[in-house]
């Protein structure tokens, strides 16, 4: 059964179409890239997911039912905004997630946060911008989740750091998980990457595995990517 799964999925603000009669299937145990242009509807299609927004027609369905409180206990999300009490520290952050996730795993954190240098007793309005999004990754993938929707996970921090992140998403995941990550930063994440959606205007363009892309059009999904959506 695919964790994530979309039947003609519509989504509207107003007059304006977001997604439109989306069809798609992840399964578990892929990590895969949601790419396309700003507007194209990939914040749309997470937020549904997680249970944020709901349709205007059609269904998505987290491992094979509608999100809801259930579907909280399978999805681990990481939005594209800080969302970090100011006021919290990481230790903090831990004990909360810790309360509120039983699949939180505390001392998987801790080691991440050691590993990047984080002090987690350093309140999060002292941290940067991009040691704020770091705490938050770590507590993103520090749960055990069958669904890890990943919003520009490495969009605000440095280059040195990607690598590290990338590796800890693939290291710190539950191998029977899906990893959605939505990103413009395509040729960071394809190593890490299994299969690919393209979206664009509020339709799937295109799902297809990394592996087909580089055999069937001789070029890099990053490649692929510029050309497709050339402006």
């Amino acid at each position: 059964m695919p964790i994530l799964e979309c039947k003609a999925l519509s989504k509207s603000y107003g007059k304006t179409q977001a997604l439109d009669s989306v069809d798609m299937k992840i399964e578990p145990g892929r990590v895969v890239g949601l790419l396309g242009p700003n507007g194209s509807g990939k914040t749309t299609l997470i937020k549904l997911a997680n249970g944020l927004l709901t349709p205007t027609a059609g269904e998505i369905l987290i491992d094979g039912a509608a999100p809801g409180r259930d579907s909280k206990r399978l999805v681990s999300y990481l939005p594209d905004k800080q969302y970090l009490p100011d006021w919290m520290n990481a230790r903090q952050l831990m004990d909360f997630f810790g309360d509120f996730y039983e699949d939180f795993d505390r001392a998987k954190a801790e080691d991440m946060l050691g590993r990047l240098g984080i002090d987690p007793k350093q309140n999060i309005k002292q941290m940067s911008k991009g040691t704020k999004e770091k705490t938050q990754l770590i507590m993103v993938m520090s749960r055990s989740a069958k669904l890890y929707l990943l919003d520009e996970p490495i969009g605000g921090v440095d280059p040195a750091t990607r690598d590290y992140i990338l590796d800890t998403i693939i290291k710190n995941y539950n191998p029977e998980a899906a990893v959605v990550i939505s990103t413009h930063l395509i040729s960071d994440v394809e190593p890490v990457l299994d299969e690919v959606v393209f979206i664009n205007g509020g339709h799937v363009t295109l799902q297809s595995s990394v592996d087909d892309i580089r055999e069937v059009h001789g070029m890099s999904v990053d490649a692929y990517f510029r050309e497709v959506f050339r402006c």
